[in-house]
């Protein structure tokens, strides 16, 4: 009889477990700071000209 509660256990074991990591991560870990010591002086990214080609594989319908 006790041969079977450890098979049925096992998924309330591993989400009480997964429950206690997220409270954990939660309340315990420190929290990263929200914003940034200071602004970055240009975008991470520039943002590049979109070049439409004329030689496209698309069809356009006329």
């Amino acid at each position: 009889m006790y041969a079977l509660i450890v098979p049925a256990s096992t998924p309330f074991v591993l989400l009480a477990t997964v429950m206690a990591l997220a409270w954990w991560e939660d309340h315990i870990l420190p929290t990263p700071p929200t914003e940034p010591d200071e602004a970055p002086a240009e975008p991470p990214f520039p943002r590049r000209p979109q070049h439409r080609s004329q030689n496209s594989s698309v069809s356009t319908p006329r």
